[in-house]
């Protein structure tokens, strides 16, 4: 849908609404401002929302924080920001109703190509995890062979806010609340990568069989003229894309791995250890990032040692540095089970001890119980709302396997606990495979205050380098 659209719809008595004012809902009432300036706008949001919103001085955005089945469907568009769930009992009612929920992503890419067309240069990425530093990686490449290159999405850039901008190619982080705009929008992504699915943010989706509907519309809604996927990924492997082209990675025919040596099938490309890649799942994401660059018709083999000079992103296996003999890693951007068992094979010649716990939204714990029987580090401190559940399924595992394990309130006092477990030798890794709702605003602020109370500086540990376009 274009704002054109939401403009001809209004025109006929239609009421069009934001939803949600974070930073995607103001990328969107700027957005729509800037090419619709006399379109009346309802904004449901909070009270503190409202009073930000007011300070605009846009006469025709009128806020409303009652927001119920009845005042969606008074809608006829409502364009919502991703992290407010379709699936809500209210978002419902109102669809039903015939309400059209709409997100920025698609009115992003409606501006890109008529309906049905490919939207030329751009390359979308989703998966479970790795997919903000493939989406980085796979721009840091593309800049190094001399491409204009727009890096954004959900790696924290709203697309809307390049509404206007030229580049030559997009690189485009989507979450699992971002695919299916994609696949509303009508107008197919040029490349789409998906690395890999295994079951997260089952409170916004409902279920596990809906989550991975939503995050495999990339490829099966969307239809991108190019699918590149993961051909160690059963999911994936199982797929039938009438309408794309699929280039797999991870696989003898095309870019894999053996051992730490990356191939181009049966060539020998370079040594991957040492490169700014923790984890072999990140040197894995490598391969996607190279196959989907000849995708685009790239020679992609002398673009594979640029990633030498890759600058990892923050908040993922992130060391910050040592304090008193322990090394402090930031994992913070871990918000499922498998994700905080990928962080500790990083560190599994490590004496380690783990924080895990926050939002509880529901995940299945017990495959990481069970992987500790024999992986364990050599403590591991639950806190956060779904701590008393963890620990309750590690106890008798630690028993067995001889691990140390405790409970903690909070971070600070985590960290403390773990602090006396390693008596100043080994890792302290943060690596919490659970959100941050409820004591923090986002994994951002959680990771920034696990910085603080190490001593180090906050500030100097966020930044997303070369977010934008360049």
């Amino acid at each position: 849908m274009r704002i054109s659209q939401l403009e001809a719809i209004a025109a006929n008595g239609g009421r069009i609404a934001l939803w949600g004012w974070g930073r995607e809902g103001r990328a969107a009432w700027r957005a729509i401002r800037s090419r619709a300036p006399t379109l009346p706008l309802t904004l449901f949001c909070n009270a503190d929302e409202a009073s930000d919103a007011a300070t605009l001085g846009d006469a025709l955005l009128s806020c409303d924080t009652g927001i119920d089945a009845a005042r969606l469907s008074a809608c006829a568009v409502v364009v919502k920001s991703p992290g407010i769930s379709p699936y809500a009992r209210d978002a419902m009612a109102a669809a039903a109703q015939g309400t059209q929920f709409v997100g920025g992503t698609a009115l992003w890419f409606a501006t890109r190509a008529a309906p049905g067309d490919v939207a030329a240069g751009t390359v979308c990425v989703t998966g479970t995890k790795g997919k903000s530093t493939t989406t980085a990686l796979l721009a840091h490449l593309l800049r190094a062979h001399g491409l204009r290159t727009a890096l954004a999405g959900n790696i924290g850039l709203p697309l809307l806010e390049l509404l206007d901008a030229d580049a030559d190619a997009w690189a485009i982080e989507l979450s699992s609340y971002q695919t299916g705009d994609v696949a509303t929008g009508g107008v197919r992504p040029d490349i789409a990568v998906v690395t890999n699915i295994f079951p997260e943010h089952l409170d916004w989706h409902g279920s596990e069989a809906q989550y991975i509907d939503d995050k495999l519309a990339l490829v099966t809604r969307a239809r991108p003229r190019i699918a590149v996927l993961n051909a160690n990924e059963p999911r994936l492997a199982a797929l039938v894309l009438p309408d794309s082209r699929i280039h797999w990675f991870g696989t003898p025919d095309g870019w894999h791995l053996r051992g730490d040596v990356l191939y181009r099938r049966d060539i020998a490309v370079m040594d991957t250890v040492g490169l700014p890649l923790p984890g072999r799942h990140n040197r894995g994401n490598l391969c996607a990032v190279l196959t989907a660059i000849e995708a685009l018709g790239i020679d992609a083999a002398p673009l594979a040692a640029a990633t030498a000079d890759f600058v990892p992103l923050p908040h993922r296996l992130q060391p910050l540095g040592t304090r008193d003999g322990v090394l402090w890693v930031n994992d913070s951007i871990s918000t499922t089970p498998h994700a905080t068992l990928a962080a500790l094979d990083v560190y599994r010649d490590r004496r380690v001890a783990l924080l895990v716990g926050g939002h509880d939204r529901g995940l299945d714990w017990q495959a990481f119980a069970d992987a500790m029987r024999t992986g364990a580090p050599h403590a591991i401190v639950t806190m956060g709302q779904n701590g008393p559940r963890i620990f309750d399924l590690l106890a008798p595992v630690a028993r067995d396997a001889g691990f140390q394990l405790s409970a903690a309130d909070d971070l600070e006092s985590a960290i403390a606990q773990a602090r006396t477990v390693l008596d100043g030798e080994g890792v302290l890794l943060l690596s919490p495979g659970a959100p941050s709702f409820g004591a923090y605003r986002d994994y951002t602020a959680r990771g920034r205050h696990f910085a603080t109370l190490g001593g180090f500086d906050p500030d100097a540990i966020t930044a997303i380098p070369g977010i934008g376009i360049a």
